[in-house]
């Protein structure tokens, strides 16, 4: 019997966190065949090159997708999606996979399920049904109207799919896959972990990273990206402030990411003997621990809201970006505002570590997609090539 076709696209760094225990279950399934295409920013050195840990984790790329345009605003955006479809659709006619899986709600997951659904190939979307209050909450539902399947982290998200008007047949709350990554780190600590040593960065020397320490990552919102200078020296002056031992993430290719990298580097150039060190990208599981280890997390990313609320790590959430976002009680939101955010770093300093929390799932959200990926029926016959 032949084994049926998944073709996964990952098209950026978080993307392939979030996926990464589903990939490994469809690669191990018996009734599976994996086809992984990596695309957009995953490609790209200066957001970290994701598809070299791609590689070293043993996976093996079907195909390359170079589509990203150059500025990072809403015009390269939109055209970057508009090119993405092109190439992917491509990609699709001579994979002739049996089902394509996009993962959660960025610019260049829109192109996926464009082209797919326009070919008449299976949609499964994961990380469905999430609300964010930004242009990601549109594009998520956009994709869940587009989709076949969807595997979503939480029973809130079940329950907007179907009220989306998704058949409930077709909705699975498998948990989120990147809970799986974080259950392996809590019990596979790692002794000798030195990020620097691994990873090098740029920025405060090693020795100041021997005690307790911050992270922070924060990306632009699209939906402000012209304020994204101004929200990204907010942070960087409350860090400032605070003067403690910081590791810092470069920002997601989204648009507004110029002004927060110029931000990051400017701030760089004039306060150089700064306990901050920055990093471009790290491995999922030394991301993770490294989040274990650490005090608290400050920014905008969904780590925060999810892996942080599972591993009970203590967040300040700033601005809108993860807007109405289910979450633990891990989490301080923040406006974009100094005293307001090194305020709520201060509280979670002086405080006991929150209780984990399982709303995004509690594991094995990996093994339960790829067994639903093998028995769904297939909603459409192969694609028809004219």
């Amino acid at each position: 019997m032949s084994r049926r076709k998944i073709c996964v696209v990952i098209t950026a760094r978080p993307s392939y966190s979030r996926i990464k225990t589903a990939l490994d279950a469809i690669k191990e399934h018996p009734k599976l065949e994996l086809q992984l295409v990596v695309a957009a920013s995953a490609l790209l050195d200066r957001y970290g090159t994701t598809i070299n840990y791609i590689k070293k984790d043993g996976f093996d790329i079907t195909t390359k997708v170079f589509s990203v345009l150059e500025g990072e605003n809403v015009t390269v955006s939109s055209k970057t999606t508009g090119l993405g479809i092109l190439e992917l659709s491509t990609v699709f006619d001579n994979l002739e996979p049996d089902i394509v899986v996009t993962i959660a709600d960025r610019y260049e997951t829109m192109s996926t399920a464009i082209a797919a659904s326009y070919m008449n190939i299976p949609l499964a979307h994961i990380q469905g049904g999430e609300v964010t209050g930004n242009i990601d909450e549109k594009v998520r539902h956009a994709i869940t109207k587009l989709s076949d399947y969807h595997f979503v982290s939480s029973e809130g998200a079940r329950e907007r799919v179907i009220k989306l008007g998704e058949e409930p047949s077709s909705v699975y709350n498998t948990g989120c896959p990147s809970i799986d990554l974080a259950e392996n780190v809590m019990n596979n600590l790692l002794d000798d972990f030195d990020p620097i040593e691994l990873y090098g960065g740029v920025g405060a020397k090693e020795e100041l990273f021997d005690g307790d320490y911050l992270v922070v990552m924060q990306h632009p919102v699209t939906t402000e990206h012209e304020k994204a200078l101004e929200h990204i020296n907010k942070t960087l002056h409350a860090i400032k402030e605070l003067d403690m031992p910081t590791f810092w993430f470069w920002p997601n290719v989204d648009a507004g990411s110029d002004g927060t990298s110029t931000g990051i580097r400017a701030f760089r150039e004039h306060h150089d003997g700064l306990p901050i060190r920055f990093f471009k990208n790290m491995e999922p599981h030394h991301f993770l621990q490294l989040l274990h280890e650490s005090k608290c997390l400050i920014g905008n990313s969904s780590v925060g809201i999810r892996e942080c609320s599972y591993l009970g790590i203590p967040v300040v959430n700033i601005g809108t970006r993860q807007m109405r976002r289910e979450r633990g009680n891990n989490v301080i939101d923040v406006g974009y505002d100094t005293e307001e955010i090194k305020d709520a770093i201060q509280t979670w300093l002086k405080s006991s570590p929150p209780e984990p929390s399982i709303i995004y799932g509690g594991g094995k959200a990996g093994e339960k997609i790829a067994e639903k990926l093998s028995d769904v029926e297939l909603k459409y016959h192969k694609t028809i090539t004219y």
